[in-house]
């Protein structure tokens, strides 16, 4: 099996990042992945004591697909983070000021809306991840499990439309489930498999339309049984993974 897709999304909900390679560190996520998230004015997030919450108290494609239009890059070294809509200028914000944090968060409160709850905050929380999922791990998605869901659904779908950290080609459909609990070894990288990763309505949202268009979730159920696509998984030993690494299961006492 063999890894062909790194994915980092700095702010939750926004645009994926491609990456060619990664260092991956014990009992963290991929660096800078969910690092920033717009957090809706009635959500009782406090950055000074950071806590996980669901992805309702944030800005997210589940309820609010329109931010799918956005295109963003953001610069770790400088701290900068641009935003493109699809008309009209970008706007180039500062993410270590609270003057340009505040204005990222106007600009995103005024892009979404009647969507946006009470008065946004753009926030960051050293040490914290704005993750879908309460312990800091990645998220890895089979194409051949993918597939499988195309060829039943007759559909085709956007692999970003999942929100992965890593696609691997090769294997057999579904075969990633039958790996909880177990140890794999991507790239230079130890890792173990901790559970199925439930799809919501987020993935209805075309990423590159931002329009409702498929149901991966009823799809799943309808035809699999069940909702799930991809694992989460917990990094034991750090190393770099880089884009045509090796994705192994490792055996019992390796």
């Amino acid at each position: 099996m063999r890894v062909e897709r790194i994915y980092r999304y700095p702010v939750k909900g926004l645009t994926a990042e491609a990456l060619e390679e990664v260092a991956l560190a014990a009992g963290e996520t991929l660096p800078d992945d969910r690092r920033f998230a717009l957090v809706q004015g009635d959500a009782p997030f406090d950055p000074d004591a950071p806590a996980w919450l669901p992805k309702r108290h944030f800005a997210c494609l589940m309820a609010n697909a329109r931010l799918a239009l956005l295109h963003t890059a953001f610069d770790p070294r400088s701290g900068q983070l641009v935003l493109r809509p699809p008309e009209g200028p970008p706007l180039p914000g500062d993410t270590r000021t609270p003057q340009g944090r505040a204005a990222i968060a106007a600009w995103l409160a005024a892009w979404l809306g009647p969507e946006a709850r009470g008065r946004p905050r753009f926030v960051e929380a050293p040490g914290h991840a704005f993750t879908d999922a309460r312990a800091k791990c990645v998220s890895i998605v089979g194409l051949a499990s993918l597939h499988a869901l195309e060829a039943a659904a007759d559909a085709a779908l956007d692999p970003l439309r999942f929100r992965a950290n890593f696609y691997f080609s090769g294997g057999v459909p579904w075969a990633e489930f039958g790996w909880i609990g177990q140890e794999i070894q991507l790239g230079q990288a130890r890792l173990r498999v901790l559970r199925r990763i439930a799809r919501c309505a987020a993935t209805r949202v075309n990423p590159e339309t931002a329009e409702r268009d498929a149901d991966p979730p009823r799809w799943l159920r309808r035809h699999f049984g069940h909702a799930d696509l991809g694992v989460y998984a917990e990094v034991l030993e750090g190393g770099r993974v880089s884009v045509g690494d090796a994705l192994e299961v490792l055996t019992s006492g390796q």
